[in-house]
């Protein structure tokens, strides 16, 4: 027979195992995005550097094979796991966090080529950040660091500004998809 102060102790324990049980299998599913979106990211951004008038047309590419991969993962991650990973709320809020970037960049910002590369790096690095608030630090490190080497190529490399992108939003999302794997 346990006493009160045992009793709390258990489910203080219990608590913690199902805290760091969820965390995990947050940063599961993220980390398998990321890596996707970083494979993606970085290729599109070695073909807008090689080919920098198709620019539109290979992030719409991107975007696309991006969101039915997610969809693939989503999916993946329910048959092995048999948890449900798709949320219809967080879809609709992913559209509408693109559609009101959209809205910033070609109605109010008209930015360049370079600075829409930039802008939209940093304005998902936020959302990042937002996220670790709730899911963990690795969000938070992955978002601070991404967008602090975004402004430093913006404002210290030249033309191959889509090359260092590749790296530094390609190759981040896919380290910090690793790095989340082992936390």
């Amino acid at each position: 027979m346990i006493d009160s102060k045992q009793a709390s102790e258990a489910l203080a324990e219990i608590d913690d195992i199902v805290q760091r049980v969820r965390q995990s299998r947050i940063y599961d599913l993220a980390s398998l995005m990321m890596i996707l979106w970083g494979g993606l990211v970085f290729a599109a951004n070695v073909a807008t550097y090689l080919w920098p008038r198709q620019g539109y047309y290979i992030w719409f590419a991107v975007y696309v094979f991006g969101i039915a991969g997610s969809f693939a993962v989503s999916a993946s991650n329910r048959a092995r796991t048999g948890v449900r990973t798709f949320d219809i709320r967080a879809f609709i809020a992913f559209l509408l966090l693109v559609a009101f970037g959209y809205f910033c960049g070609l109605v109010l910002g008209h930015f360049t080529p370079r600075q829409q590369g930039a802008f939209w790096t940093i304005y998902f690095m936020l959302f990042y950040a937002l996220a670790g608030l709730w899911f963990g630090n690795a969000f938070v490190a992955i978002g601070l660091g991404i967008t602090a080497l975004t402004l430093i190529g913006y404002f210290y490399i030249g033309e191959a500004f889509p090359l260092w992108m590749a790296f530094v939003n390609g190759g981040g999302l896919i380290l910090g998809g690793l790095w989340m794997r082992r936390s």
